[in-house]
C-alpha cells in the first residue's frame, strides 16, 4: 500500500526553534531517508518553495481564477512529502511517527493513504 506522509510547518514555530532544534531536523531527515531507503519503503520526497510564492488556479465560469498565495487561510502549510509504500496503515504512522518534525509542538505529519498512483512508465487512458 501506498501512503503520504504529507509535512506541515508553522512558521512562528519554525522560528522559535533553536539552531541546535533545527540542525536535529535536517540531520533527522537524513537518517529517515536513510532508513526508508534501505528499507524499500521509499518511493520519492520532495521539500516544497515557500507557502507565500504560491499561486492557486480556480475554475469559474468563464477563465480560471489565478491569485497568489496558499490556498487556505491558515499559518500552517504544506512544506513537503514523503511518498512510500508499506505494508499496512500502521507501519505508515510508524514512519511518520519517525520524522523528526514529529518531535516539535506545533508541527504535524498527515498520513493519507493513495487510492490512485499512475506509474510513470504505464500509459494513463485519456477520456
Amino acid at each position: 500500500m501506498k501512503y503520504l506522509l504529507a509535512m506541515y510547518l508553522n512558521p512562528d514555530v519554525m522560528a522559535k526553534l533553536s539552531e541546535r532544534d533545527m540542525e536535529a531536523i535536517t540531520t533527522g531527515h537524513g537518517e529517515f531517508i536513510r532508513t526508508i531507503r534501505e528499507s524499500g519503503e521509499m518511493i520519492s520526497t520532495q521539500a516544497l518553495g515557500p507557502a507565500g510564492e504560491t499561486t492557486v488556479v480556480r475554475g469559474r465560469s468563464g477563465p480560471p481564477a489565478v491569485t497568489d498565495g496558499p490556498f487556505l487561510e491558515t499559518k500552517e502549510f504544506l512544506a513537503g512529502y514523503y511518498l512510500v509504500e508499506c505494508v499496512s496503515r500502521e507501519r505508515a504512522v510508524e514512519l511518520a511517527a519517525m520524522i523528526p518534525d514529529t518531535a516539535f509542538d506545533g508541527l504535524g505529519v498527515e498520513v493519507r493513504e493513495v487510492v490512485f498512483f499512475a506509474d510513470a512508465e504505464a500509459e494513463v487512458p485519456m477520456a
